[in-house]
């Protein structure tokens, strides 16, 4: 198989459309994370934002229009879950398994009853996410950006935001305080359940913006089940980026590069069925990695302190 640097141009550009979809709820995910709530919800929000996302085209021809009501599905579904955990004190692993597992079938019934129709449904009428084509007639640099649309450039730039807000912020301070010590913040006055129900609420808003891209992002399309546990994997790359933003956006352009070189390898001799274990496999290398690393510092720390006694 011939490689040159269009080729890697090419996989460049299938790796920023595989990675933003992820990324979204694997922020999403992070700032719930860095309030001190866990968060299993991301896979219910993420289809229902690309569920919406085709309704709201297909009735208003309008692509922005259509982004709105799947953030507003998203918030909706995540508000739920959110007050379910803050305040009625439930289960987060039996709140977030079961929000995911009422909208996939929700959605499925939703199909039928709107669209008269099961398992997929596209139309011509469909309006999908502009797509913008900056430096399109730059060789390399217009291949790797050709075809995205907004909502993947926010993709990219929303940690950068996120940190800043995180770090940089007296409103981010008082989140990160309540994830570290949700009691000593709620002695300080500190309106701790508001704070973990607004930051849970605005995670849905995220996680729905990735499920946009996926019905209406490269193509418009909804299919049963359209996420295909992605909104269970962002917990991974949240695990591996370590809840910071930035950490978040790396790891998630690792999956999305292991990804993208797995539909690569289906141009070749290898088994369809070997390459699709590989953006799964490289997950769990990395998680290993990162683990054993964190533990060998950890063990460093000890030793150290052990040796000042």
């Amino acid at each position: 198989m011939h490689f040159g640097i269009e080729h890697l141009a090419v996989i460049l550009n299938s790796t920023i459309r595989l990675t933003t979809p992820i990324l979204y709820a694997t922020l999403a995910a992070a700032i719930c994370k860095k309030a001190g709530i866990f968060n299993l919800s991301m896979e219910a929000a993420m289809i229902s934002g690309a569920f919406f996302a085709i309704v709201g085209s297909y009735y208003t021809h309008n692509a922005l229009i259509a982004v709105l009501l799947a953030v507003v599905s998203g918030m909706v579904i995540s508000a739920l879950v959110g007050g379910c955990i803050i305040w009625l004190k439930a289960s987060p692993v039996i709140a977030g398994v079961a929000a995911s597992t009422l909208m996939t079938g929700l959605t499925t019934y939703l199909l039928f009853i709107i669209f008269d129709t099961k398992g997929a449904f596209s139309d011509p009428s469909l309006v999908g996410i502009p797509k913008i084509y900056l430096f399109a007639k730059v060789p390399i640099l217009g291949t790797i950006l050709s075809g995205l649309t907004f909502v993947d450039y926010l993709a990219m730039i929303l940690p950068f935001l996120i940190y800043i807000f995180l770090y940089k912020t007296v409103i981010g301070y008082r989140l990160r305080a309540i994830g570290i010590n949700k009691e000593a913040a709620r002695s300080l006055g500190t309106q701790v359940d508001h704070y973990q129900f607004l930051t849970f609420t605005i995670s849905g808003g995220f996680s729905a913006l990735g499920g946009c891209l996926l019905s209406l992002g490269a193509v418009c399309l909804f299919i049963q089940n359209i996420t295909s546990g992605r909104g269970y994997i962002a917990l991974a790359a949240n695990n591996l980026g370590n809840s910071h933003p930035l950490g978040v956006l790396l790891s998630c352009i690792f999956f999305g590069l292991s990804q993208a070189l797995g539909n690569m390898l289906q141009n070749t001799s290898v088994k369809t069925q070997l390459t699709a274990t590989v953006p799964y496999l490289s997950t769990i290398i990395g998680i290993f990695v990162v683990r054993v690393y964190t533990l060998h510092k950890l063990k460093i720390k000890r030793s150290v302190a052990n040796r000042e006694k």
